[in-house]
């Protein structure tokens, strides 16, 4: 059986979400997972839920029993929660994530479906992830940035000072090559802009 078919299975059987399996140089096999997301009921606020080091050493012991079964060759393993810099792998994640800012690169430049807005050869964004629902029902996707530059702390912006045109860019998941939640690091508590702990257990 494929890596990615053990280790699915063996996370899926405990309750966790695969998010992520990274091969590094020196024998490292290193595992992420979540919690799987609860889509919140009609006019509630989701409650986000962190894995645990309980949680990831639950999951190490699990997947040490079945890679050894079938044969898989590792020096050492590590299980640990999303980073900051959590991929998006699936819609369930765009869904989960609406209102995050996010960093995606495109397969391939779509400058000009930006209204020409960014220069052709681009395919590296930054911005707030939206829900778009077309006409027809169907349900879309898209960022949405200013090129302003950021306002440093202390900095004073004068009353009329005109801010600088929003843009916008539809995507489809297949005209992906990567996404991810932005790293940025905020002080004001748990689930903002992007911050999930970093709990983690490896296993020489």
């Amino acid at each position: 059986m494929a890596l990615q078919d053990i280790v699915e299975q063996t996370v899926s059987g405990l309750g966790y979400d695969l998010v992520e399996i990274e091969r590094s140089a020196g024998g490292l096999l290193r595992i992420t997972i979540d919690l799987p997301w609860v889509p919140p009921t009609e006019g509630a606020v989701a409650a986000e839920q962190f894995i645990n080091v309980e949680d990831c050493e639950k999951a190490n012991r699990q997947l040490q029993f079945a890679l050894e079964v079938d044969g898989i060759e590792y020096k050492r393993l590590e299980v640990s929660s999303p980073g900051i810099d959590r991929p998006l792998r699936n819609v369930q994640d765009y869904e989960r994530f609406v209102g995050r800012v996010i960093d995606i690169t495109l397969k391939a430049p779509m400058g000009a479906a930006a209204g020409g807005q960014v220069h052709a050869s681009r395919k590296k964004f930054r911005g707030t992830l939206e829900k778009v629902l077309a006409a027809d029902g169907m349900v879309g996707w898209q960022i949405v940035w200013s090129d302003a530059p950021p306002v440093k702390p202390g900095q004073k912006v004068g009353k009329k000072r005109v801010p600088p045109p929003l843009q916008a860019l539809g995507f489809t998941l297949d005209e992906l090559r990567e996404s991810r939640l932005a790293p940025i690091v905020s002080f004001k508590g748990r689930g903002a802009a992007g911050v999930v702990d970093g709990a983690e257990s490896d296993t020489d």
